[in-house]
């Protein structure tokens, strides 16, 4: 009985891991519960994925990581690299290869490209290229470059951790270094002969609406006795539909940034709105509305103004006060910037719909617009529900935006400068990862408690403070390894690993090298494409072993083509964090991964075929 109950929670995990219909973290800890619950696994190993090696291990070099980030190590390095000359397309994805690349070998691939993103965005700007010209690219090569070592993805470190916990001595730190070499030479020299080919022209979501929606402006109004929007709330006065936004309440002569929809308006409010011009004059023309003079400075109404034009501010433009048919006003200026902010694939707010997000009321930022595969959406956002990828065109003060970005749930890729923390700490930061990264590679002691002796190091050398360490820590990542790593123990322990293992057997045959590593690699690429890397690691590495031990073979060959085929995710937005991190900001569409990733993950495939006997003799 036990094996078709779980045959039914692989499948149900499948499908959920696959529609997303609930959060994988959610779908993580179903499987440790239904495990437990139904008997298959004791209570104690159910939960042994917490405290796995693997888990462990991630947890610790994702903070790590973000101790690198903190202290300014690898934007430095970026933009160090920069400024040197490039010219033409090729020499700018070289560049920007050099740092992506070093950086993701010994680091987790995603605040690499986090941090990446801005820079590429900033030179490809200089050269007039679009986003989605560059920022693929950057995923592709970080994901590259991870697979060079055991800690530049979490795919090496898990099927390491399963192959030691059946007893195998488990791989060295550069165990994969010369096929990693190989995948960068084959899939980098892809990237930059066919990359100027089929990689889309698109241009920035703030760019496009510049052009869809010109002459946005902002003004002031004030609500009188008798005004028949007094004692309504803010939402049902100025419905999404009118298309008009309020900035900023002024009430009693203190300032409300950003109010809540649900705020109720009150007589003699005065209103700091947005819109279109035609918008404003149909407003205007509204007798329960004033056009306001209430707050002044020297007799100059003071009005907030859109930073039009370049996001770094190099362009500004100072919107004035409009009044149909009658003479502007002079303005003075309080800054709001516009940024756009991209959903993180661990952000809390993802399946949240943007009327949820509270960011009017905590931080007095606006939501302006939103694109999601390759479609802008700049009405009736209030309904709409965040996926990964996300862009939102974001509107505040420097302040407010800044923090948004620290506190993980957006990533902002232009329109704040983001100061590095606490660069004086960037050799301490440097010289802990080194240091973990030489000790591991002298097999001083196992790389788990190396890595988390370097959390410590960094903690107590002040590179990271306890709040950094909790922002690190990948929920999604981290109850994935832990709900599927007693899976894979479960589909091993009942039989079914033994038994796929058969089947691929008696399908393939045993005597051909070649066809046996195509063969797993190439299913481990599609089923990565569909799932995401650890899943696909965890369920297929039991496989490998059963398949190993039956026919009698070093099992390392069958691993080294499970590892590299989870991490080849390069078709789809979802199969790699990287790559869904680039979605928004590139403006690319799901026919882009496909165009681009398909010929690149094919290429690959015979890389590993033909390359992995020759490394690991089977």
């Amino acid at each position: 009985m036990e094996v078709p109950i779980l045959l039914a929670i692989l499948a149900v995990a499948l499908v959920l891991f696959v529609t997303q219909l609930v959060r994988t973290e959610v779908t993580a800890l179903g499987i440790i519960v239904a495990l437990a619950l139904f008997g298959i696994l004791t209570p104690e190993e159910a939960l042994s994925g917490f405290s796995s090696p693997a888990t462990l291990t991630v947890a610790a070099m994702l903070v790590l990581s973000v101790g690198l980030e903190r202290t300014g190590v690898v934007e430095f390095g970026a933009r160090l690299l920069s400024r040197g000359k490039a010219s033409g397309w090729r020499g700018l994805m070289l560049l920007l290869a050099l740092p992506t690349v070093l950086f993701s070998a010994f680091m987790n691939n995603t605040p690499v490209v986090a941090l990446m993103i801005p820079v590429a965005l900033a030179l490809a700007r200089r050269r007039e290229l679009a986003p989605s010209r560059v920022l693929l690219p950057i995923s592709y090569f970080s994901i590259l470059g991870g697979t060079c070592t055991l800690l530049g993805t979490s795919t090496n470190i898990l099927v390491d951790a399963l192959y030691r916990k059946e007893g195998g001595p488990g791989f060295g730190i550069f165990d994969f270094a010369p096929m990693g070499l190989c995948f960068l030479a084959v899939g980098g020299t892809y990237v930059l002969l066919m990359g100027p080919k089929l990689l889309p022209d698109r241009a920035a979501l703030s760019e496009l609406l510049a052009v869809q929606a010109p002459g946005r402006f902002v003004t002031e109004v004030v609500l009188r006795a008798g005004s028949r929007y007094v004692g309504k709330e803010l939402d049902k006065a100025f419905p999404a539909d009118r298309d008009v936004t309020v900035l900023e309440v002024v009430r009693d002569e203190q300032p409300i940034i950003g109010p809540a929809r649900t705020m109720v308006l009150e007589e003699n409010d005065v209103l700091y709105v947005e819109s279109t011009a035609s918008t404003l004059g149909h407003l205007f023309a509204d007798p329960d509305i004033e056009r306001g003079t209430a707050v002044a400075d020297d007799d100059r109404v003071v009005l907030h103004a859109l930073l039009a034009g370049d996001l770094d501010g190099n362009q500004n433009e100072v919107l004035e006060a409009l009044e149909a048919g009658n003479e502007t006003e002079k303005t003075t200026r309080v800054e709001l910037h516009m940024a756009e902010a991209v959903l993180t694939p661990n952000s809390r707010f993802k399946g949240r719909r943007v009327r949820e997000l509270g960011l009017s009321r905590k931080y007095g930022v606006q939501v302006l617009a939103l694109r999601r595969l390759g479609r802008q959406h700049q009405y009736q956002l209030r309904n709409l529900r965040l996926q990964s990828g996300d862009v939102l065109l974001v509107q505040g003060e420097p302040a407010a935006l800044r923090l948004i970005h620290e506190e993980g749930d957006f990533l902002l890729v232009e329109g704040v400068d983001r100061q590095m923390t606490i660069p004086q700490k960037a050799p301490l930061a440097l010289g802990i990862l080194a240091a973990v990264v030489l000790l591991a590679s002298f097999g001083v002691a196992p790389i788990v408690l190396l890595a988390l002796a370097g959390v410590g190091a960094m903690i107590a050398t002040r590179c990271l403070d306890v709040r950094d360490v909790v922002r690190a820590i990948d929920s999604e990542v981290i109850l994935l390894l832990a709900g599927t790593i007693p899976l894979g123990l479960a589909i091993s322990r009942l039989g079914l690993a033994d038994r796929a293992a058969e089947s691929l057997i008696a399908t393939l045959g045993g005597g051909n090298p070649w066809l046996l590593i195509g063969a797993v690699y190439l299913l481990t690429s599609v089923t990565t494409e569909l799932l995401s890397n650890n899943a696909t690691a965890v369920l297929l590495t039991p496989v490998v072993l059963g398949m190993a031990a039956q026919l009698g073979v070093d099992p390392k060959p069958l691993l080294i083509a499970v590892a590299f085929g989870a991490s080849a995710s390069f078709s789809t937005p979802i199969g790699y964090q990287t790559n869904t991190l680039v979605l928004g900001p590139g403006g690319y569409r799901f026919a882009d991964y496909l165009r681009i990733g398909v010929p690149l993950n094919l290429l690959l495939a015979i890389a590993a075929t033909v390359l992995i006997p020759l490394f690991w003799p089977l």
